[in-house]
């Protein structure tokens, strides 16, 4: 069991990506001390990680089934043990290994940011006695822990399940099947909760004692919240804290300025939402803790609360040292997420060759916020992926829609059946389209809907096909790339070094030279989304246009005005930039909003 309650020396983390782009990063990058997450969607592709790197290594597979009596959560429990075991064997190699030109303690002291424990490490290379240097050095073996391995659930995928025709109890349900395959392990990490409120999940945390603190008041597995705004946490952190359960730590994540699923937020930017953590930590914190304590008290009396201590991280869209400084200085995040970047480090993360090269060559074009998700969530997308080849020739060929051989996003629609089905499959696509005839529509609102309900894929599948691939697993998956944005800034394969060598600014990997700051980005995003969402206003294909509007213009107002007097604390060369593209997103939303067709807008703003 690695201790991970010591903190990471990294000022950055590595967060989930898709299904298979970190699913075992951490065997890749922990023993550097650095932090990664890892997605526990699907338990069949996380069955096959097993047996591949159970393997690798020689060591004994024996198939959990889905016959087994509790398989997903079985599923999640051996891998994650087998990553621990295996990430605890390489941290005792590494502290063991010698202080030499190409070693794992070396790599791991020269990837280190600047700070304390960097200086250590220097003062050891730079002493002449024996003895002195030795001290030294079993010092900074000691001080060489490793990254967290930690796990993502998304909430709201909490498929139930059918046992002879009989739907079995909730605790057998996706979420909370993975919820128990995460407590049952032997991992001391933190699992992430992303896409909102369950209350029957965070419910059902409490039946564990791992995420309760021991006599000392520490806790073995720690809750982080990805939140999207500082209410979103306020209410999620207070429904834990009354039944006894401490948010170590709230992760905010750009509602548009990401990879993966995206959650537009009526146009709240990322700077406000920044700026409200960093005047409301302690309120936040102070809110929480007398909830939690009393709780605690109630529920656990022999347990000492947890500290106040809560940590601050961000992720979407950071590119440059610049701004992962600005975001720990000024903002006071204890870290900041690096996701898209790391695609094109294949000694990290999990992308095929083919895809690789698609990645290296991807033009803003090509990546391009999609309707493929069956959750019905946007979708950050790689047009040239497989996974998007393959969708557009099932269409051409008369099939459209996927075989669906998972069935995780069955949970949001009974349109056609009691029992909750895909969007994405084909015997859905099938029947919806021919509703879709039935339907009194305009011909534009038929042409939209088409594209909709066409536009879904199986991402649930898809999303493993990077490591399916790679791995010989499944060479003929069809992977699906669920890149952010930012990629088009990032035009060529890196190292390891290379990359956290770019976050700490000791070199840079960018390709182009009109990259714009990630808050400028969010704005521009924010402006092709309203765009989208105009068309369909106006197609009437959604409702309550002249609040909504309204709601976004003064969201969007508001965020550059605040980005005015941000601007203030940039070093000149860099203000005098962001000022002008700040005037002319200005200009650009000015515009837009004004584009708006006079009967979408409200009588104040007509």
């Amino acid at each position: 069991m690695n201790d991970t309650s010591v903190t990471s020396p990294h000022t950055f983390y590595i967060p989930v990506m898709g299904i298979g782009f970190t699913a075992d990063t951490p065997l890749k990058v922990a023993k550097y001390g650095i932090s990664s997450v890892i997605s526990l969607v699907d338990d069949t592709f996380i069955e096959q990680m097993r047996r591949y790197h159970s393997e690798r290594v020689g060591l004994d597979y024996i198939e959990i089934s889905k016959t087994d009596a509790d398989p997903r959560a079985n599923r999640i429990t051996a891998y994650l043990n087998l990553l621990d075991r295996l990430v605890e064997e390489e941290v005792r190699k590494l502290q063991a290994s010698p202080f030499a030109p190409g070693s794992d303690i070396t790599r791991y002291y020269e990837l280190l940011p600047e700070g304390s424990l960097k200086d250590s490490y220097r003062e050891m290379l730079n002493v002449q006695d024996g003895a002195r240097k030795e001290e030294l050095q079993g010092e900074l073996r000691r001080r060489a822990v490793p990254g967290s391995i930690d796990v993502n659930i998304m909430t709201k995928m909490d498929r139930s399940y059918y046992r002879n025709g009989e739907m079995l109890p909730p605790t057998f349900a996706d979420a909370m099947a993975a919820l128990r395959g995460y407590a049952n392990s032997t991992l001391n990490s933190s699992i992430v909760f992303s896409a909102g409120l369950n209350p029957r999940l965070y419910t059902y945390i409490t039946e564990f004692e791992d995420f309760f603190p021991n006599e000392t008041g520490e806790i073995k597995k720690r809750i982080v919240l990805k939140v999207s705004d500082y209410r979103s946490a306020v209410v999620q952190g207070k429904f834990l804290a009354k039944r006894g359960l401490w948010v170590s730590e709230y992760r905010i994540e750009s509602g548009l300025n990401c990879g993966g699923h995206a959650f537009p937020a009526k146009g709240y930017l990322m700077g406000p939402i920044l700026e409200e953590f960093r005047s409301k930590r302690e309120e936040l914190v102070d809110q929480t803790h007398e909830l939690y304590t009393k709780a605690l008290k109630a529920q656990k009396p022999s347990c000492s609360p947890a500290s106040r201590e809560v940590h601050i991280t961000v992720a979407g869209g950071i590119g440059t040292t610049a701004e992962h400084e600005f975001l720990l200085k000024y903002y006071n995040v204890n870290k900041s997420g690096w996701g898209t970047p790391f695609l094109l480090v294949p000694e990290v993360t999990n992308v095929d060759e083919e895809h690789l090269e698609k990645l290296a060559k991807a033009t803003s074009d090509e990546v391009f916020l999609s309707s493929a998700s069956p959750i019905n969530v946007p979708f950050w997308n790689l047009w040239t992926s497989a996974s998007e080849e393959s969708r557009r020739k099932r269409i051409e060929e008369g099939r459209p829609g996927s075989a669906c051989p998972k069935g995780h996003a069955k949970v949001f629609n009974t349109e056609f059946s009691e029992t909750p089905d895909c969007i994405a499959a084909r015997s859905y696509v099938r029947k919806k389209l021919a509703h879709l005839e039935q339907e009194n529509l305009t011909e534009e609102q038929r042409k939209w809907h088409r594209e909709e309900i066409l536009a879904k894929s199986c991402i649930c599948h898809d999303l493993s096909g990077g490591a399916t691939v790679k791995y010989g697993i499944d060479p003929d998956a069809t992977p699906a790339v669920c890149c952010g944005p930012g990629i088009v800034h990032f035009s060529r394969i890196a190292s390891l070094e290379e990359m956290v060598g770019h976050i700490y600014g000791r070199l840079s990997l960018l390709t182009t030279s009109d990259r714009p700051h990630m808050f400028i980005k969010e704005i521009s995003l924010y402006i092709d989304f309203i765009r989208k969402e105009i068309e369909k206003f106006s197609l009437g294909i959604l409702n309550n246009a002249p609040k909504y509007f309204e709601e976004l213009k003064e969201n969007l107002s508001s965020g550059i005005d605040y980005y005015l007097d941000l601007a203030e604390q940039f070093v000149e060369t860099k203000k005098k930039r962001f000022l002008e593209d700040l005037k002319s997103q200005k200009e650009a939303v000015e515009r837009i909003f004004a584009s708006i067709p006079t009967h979408l807008r409200s009588e104040e703003s007509a």
